[in-house]
């Protein structure tokens, strides 16, 4: 077994403790308190908390998905080339306005808890999915692409059983970055009262418990990490059974 993955089952395994029995590392933690504070965070319980956090993500992801997704679907396609710009400036309204903006301006109208949250998660995980699947089927084997139509498929056909399969892997990499990002970004939901890792580092902030923080900080960081390594092998399997890792790799 690689280092790597040897790191990686430990930094899980570590998680997984950490989530299920939080007091086996309260000697740990209770390192980083002073005048008798709590070593572990005693306002909800971790593993709830971390799953309605990447429930949240999962959220907002899936949308962001369907939609950038289908926008660049679009404006690949003869009758949609047209609407490009306007798809790219809708995609970059996430960018435009920090998360912490459309927080502000979405409680008014959705008011407090996780609507808020999944309206900046939403919005911020739109562009790199859009560029990504824009890139993906805009940057096929031309090869590939001719015999599809040499065999009398249709468009729609030509879509789903060559172009999408083919670009997959390049989408799965903008929806990785999306989701990176919106695993740090859901944090900020708490200040909304959302129920969000970001909980345990405000109580941390609030009451100068270090170890709070660095419990909220150290599980969201850990999420991002072996996500993101599994995204990341997840896309090199879907290269490799599409011929396309050898091609780059050549």
């Amino acid at each position: 077994m690689k280092i790597g993955n040897v790191i990686r089952l430990a930094a899980l395994v570590v998680l997984v403790l950490l989530l299920v029995r939080p007091e086996l590392f309260s000697g740990f933690f209770g390192l980083f308190t002073k005048n008798n504070q709590p070593a572990i965070y005693n306002q909800g319980n971790l593993l709830d908390i971390t799953l309605n956090h990447l429930a949240i993500v999962l959220a907002a992801t899936v949308a962001s998905t369907v939609i950038a997704v289908g926008l660049a679907i679009i404006v690949t396609r003869p009758f949609g080339a047209e609407f490009l710009p306007l798809s790219r400036s809708l995609a970059n309204i996430g960018q435009t306005f920090p998360p912490v903006a459309v927080l502000a301006l979405a409680v008014p109208m959705l008011g407090f808890g996780t609507a808020p949250t999944l309206v900046a998660l939403f919005l911020y995980g739109l562009l790199p999915i859009f560029e990504n699947t824009l890139t993906g089927l805009t940057n096929l084997p031309p090869a590939v692409t001719d015999a599809a139509k040499g065999v009398g498929m249709t468009g729609w056909q030509r879509l789903l059983k060559v172009e999408l399969p083919l670009a997959l892997p390049v989408i799965l990499a903008g929806i990785r970055l999306s989701v990176v990002i919106s695993l740090a970004t859901a944090t900020i939901g708490s200040t909304v009262a959302a129920r969000t890792l970001g909980e345990v580092i405000i109580a941390g902030l609030l009451s100068s418990n270090t170890a709070f923080v660095l419990q909220g900080g150290l599980i969201v960081g850990v999420l991002a990490v072996l996500i993101y390594d599994a995204l990341s092998a997840l896309e090199r399997w879907l290269m490799a059974r599409t011929g396309q890792l050898g091609r780059t790799a050549a």
